[in-house]
C-alpha cells in the first residue's frame, strides 16, 4: 500500500502510538506520521504508508485548524488540563475582553512554548529537562495565527474557540496568553484538530474503521492516493512511450521526455511528474530542467 490514511486521533493515544497501530493493523513497516498531536488532543492526524513516507516533505502542513476550550480560572504548569494548578484567579473576562486580547494574538507573532513541549534544547526535549527539575525556558518562536474565532461560553469559565493557523503554533500556549492578556489566569482544557493542510475531520477514519476495512481484506478503500494532498504543486507530464524511463530514475526533462515546465515555476520548485494519469513522483527544477526528488514507479 502506497498513500495515506486520514485518521481520527482519540484522545488519550499519542502520534507514535497511532503510527504502531497502523503497522499492526495493515502489516505495513514503512508508516509515519504528519505533524504531531499532544496524547490528550484528539483530531486529524495525517499517517504515511508505503512509498507515500518519502512526500513528507512535500505536504502543506503550514494551515491548521482548532476547536479548543480555553479554562479561566486557573493556570497549569503543562497549560492544559492534566498539568498542576499553578495561578489562580477570579477576575473572569467578559467576552468583550476575550475578543480583544485574541485580535492581539492574531497575526504574526512571537509565541513562547510551553516547557513540556517537545522542543528540543540542548539535544533533548524541553519536557525531559523540565520533568526532571531543570530550570528552563523555551525560547520565543515566530508564528502566525490567521484567526481566532470566539464560537461560545462554555461552563465552568470555559470559552470554546476556533483557532486557524500556521504550523508550530501552541494552542495551549494561547489560551495561557489569553488569560494573562486579560488579567484572568487560564488554560487549555480540550483540543481537537479539525484541519491538517489538505486533511480534514470530515474525512478522517478511527482506527476502529481502519480496523474493520483491516479484516475485510480491504484498507485500500481508505487508503488516500500519494498524490491526492500534493494538488497545490503544478504538474508536469512524461511524453507517451517514455514512461518507463522515467519511472526508472531518468531524470524527467532529459531528452525532452516531458511537456514545457511552468514559466513561473523558481529554482528547486517542485512539481507532481505524472505518466498518463499515472503518478510517478516529485521532481524539482534545476537550472532548465528537472531533477527527481522522489520517484514513486508504479506498481507495474
Amino acid at each position: 500500500m502506497n498513500g495515506f490514511f486520514n485518521i481520527l486521533k482519540p484522545p488519550g493515544l499519542s502520534s507514535a502510538a497511532v503510527v504502531g497501530a497502523v503497522k499492526r493493523l495493515t502489516g505495513e513497516k514503512r508508516v509515519g506520521h504528519a505533524g504531531t498531536l499532544d496524547p490528550e488532543a484528539a483530531g486529524v492526524l495525517p499517517v504515511m504508508v508505503g512509498r507515500a513516507t518519502r512526500l513528507f516533505d512535500y505536504l502543506v502542513d503550514k494551515e491548521k485548524s482548532y476547536v479548543a476550550e480555553c479554562a479561566f480560572g486557573t493556570a497549569t504548569d503543562t497549560e492544559d488540563a492534566q498539568g498542576t494548578v499553578i495561578a489562580e484567579g477570579s477576575h473572569y473576562p467578559a467576552l468583550a475582553e476575550c475578543a480583544r486580547a485574541a485580535a492581539r494574538l492574531t497575526g504574526d507573532i512571537l509565541q513562547r512554548p510551553s516547557v513540556y513541549s517537545a522542543i528540543k534544547q540542548g539535544g533533548k526535549p524541553l519536557y525531559d529537562r523540565a520533568r526532571r527539575g531543570e530550570d528552563v525556558e523555551a525560547p520565543l518562536r515566530p508564528v502566525h495565527i490567521e484567526r481566532i474565532t470566539l464560537l461560545e461560553e462554555r461552563p465552568n469559565h470555559g470559552l470554546l474557540l476556533r483557532v486557524d493557523c500556521g504550523r508550530g503554533t501552541y494552542i495551549r500556549s494561547l489560551c495561557r496568553d489569553l488569560g494573562e492578556l486579560t488579567g484572568c489566569p487560564a488554560h487549555m482544557r480540550f483540543l481537537l484538530r479539525t484541519r491538517s493542510g489538505a486533511f480534514t475531520l470530515a474525512e478522517a477514519h478511527t482506527l476502529e474503521e481502519l480496523a474493520q476495512a483491516c479484516d475485510e481484506g480491504r484498507p485500500e478503500r481508505l487508503l488516500i492516493p500519494p498524490e491526492a494532498p500534493l494538488g497545490h504543486l503544478p504538474a508536469v507530464r512524461v511524453k507517451p512511450g517514455f514512461v518507463r524511463l522515467a519511472a526508472s530514475g531518468t531524470a524527467p526533462e532529459k531528452h525532452n521526455l516531458t511537456e514545457s515546465l511552468p514559466a513561473s515555476l523558481p529554482e528547486g520548485g517542485a512539481v507532481r511528474v505524472f505518466g498518463g494519469d499515472v503518478f510517478l513522483g516529485i521532481a524539482a527544477r534545476s537550472g532548465d530542467g528537472l531533477r527527481w526528488q522522489a520517484v514513486l514507479p508504479p506498481e507495474e
